[in-house]
């Protein structure tokens, strides 16, 4: 593990706890809250002017630093708004990708310009998928190229604030809040007070107390995945079952991997556990000396390993997509609240 690994390790395993660290980083956060909270006052008082698009904006985001889930989360809501009758895009910052000017994300899109996650979300949601790390301008850029959207997803961004929002979605996973503290003593961006719309907690128990540290009435989601395909012919599909008893080896590049790892152990799996850092370019083979039948990969790494001619065609690899279940009650009240948004 690279040492900027083992203080992103450190930090994590810090931040879910009042311990020694995070009390001698107290100090810090709360000059961090000082600036953050200045910020958003100065945008909500005009100061720092915000950008408005002429179709509903919807943001998915997160306090807790790292991922929660937003994908999943943001191509369900795009399914669920054209299901409804909207036509919807997404924008994004396309972390990962190069590049800061607004362009279009295609299906045969190179990771290395537009990011992993918007590429996965262009190929799993149908939708127009614009990248740019101004908001404002991807969304004009959007319109521009698809007049027929009328209600843009953003992918994160919930704190670019340059960007104006009509409706606000915070997510939560299983390690709520932490130990409740802002940067760099814990792992909040954000107080959880902040206002929002809707919350959800991606975990697979909504028990109480975690309600209670997160705010609102969250809604629960589940991420569902009972299938593998393979990265070099997807349409070879076996149930996860099928491994059982196999060397298996399960690698994970997203902002936590034990939230997949604990997908597969809850299938019956036994493996040895990889985990990377998020988004992480596999341009240096990390299977190259694993000893394993097979290697169960997220959706996330498989867009940027079938782009590798050193990993494609790798057998061993084979892709668990996974499938976000929501009460469809959220759906309902985002699609109300866009309907009563008049366009500008």
């Amino acid at each position: 593990m690279s040492k900027n690994n083992s203080l992103e390790a450190r930090l994590t395993r810090a931040w879910l706890r009042r311990g020694p660290l995070a009390c001698a980083l107290w100090p810090l956060s709360l000059l961090f809250r000082a600036l953050a909270a200045l910020r958003a006052v100065l945008y909500r008082a005009g100061v720092l002017k915000a950008g408005r698009l002429p179709v509903p904006v919807i943001v998915v985001g997160n306090i807790f630093i790292g991922g929660t889930g937003k994908t999943p989360l943001t191509i369900w809501l795009a399914r669920a708004l054209r299901e409804a009758g909207f036509r919807p895009g997404v924008i994004s910052r396309g972390h990962g990708g190069e590049g800061d000017a607004p362009r279009a994300v295609t299906l045969q899109s190179d990771t290395r310009d537009v990011g992993d996650e918007p590429l996965l979300i262009a190929r799993r949601a149908g939708v127009p998928v614009v990248v740019g790390r101004k908001r404002v301008e991807a969304g004009r850029a959007l319109l521009a190229a698809h007049p027929e959207v009328n209600v843009i997803l953003t992918d994160d961004g919930l704190q670019h604030y340059a960007l104006a929002r009509d409706i606000e979605i915070v997510l939560f996973d299983g390690r709520g809040v932490g130990n409740g503290w802002l940067l760099p003593a814990g792992p909040l961006r954000e107080p959880p007070s902040r206002r929002r719309d809707f919350t959800v907690i991606n975990a697979p128990e909504l028990t109480p107390g975690l309600a209670r540290a997160v705010g609102g009435k969250p809604f629960r989601m589940e991420l569902v995945g009972e299938v593998a395909e393979r990265l070099m012919d997807p349409g070879q599909r076996q149930p996860l079952s099928a491994f059982a008893g196999q060397r298996v080896l399960a690698a994970a590049g997203i902002g936590n991997p034990g939230r997949f790892f604990a997908l597969l152990q809850g299938a019956g799996l036994a493996f040895a556990e990889l985990p990377l850092p998020d988004h992480y370019d596999f341009r240096d083979n990390p299977f190259a000396s694993v000893d394993a039948d097979v290697i169960l990969i997220t959706e996330k790494d498989a867009v940027k390993c079938g782009q590798l001619e050193n990993l494609k065609g790798d057998p061993r690899l084979w892709v668990v997509p996974v499938t976000a279940r929501i009460d469809a009650a959220l759906a309902e009240q985002i699609v109300e609240k866009c309907r009563g948004r008049s366009p500008a």
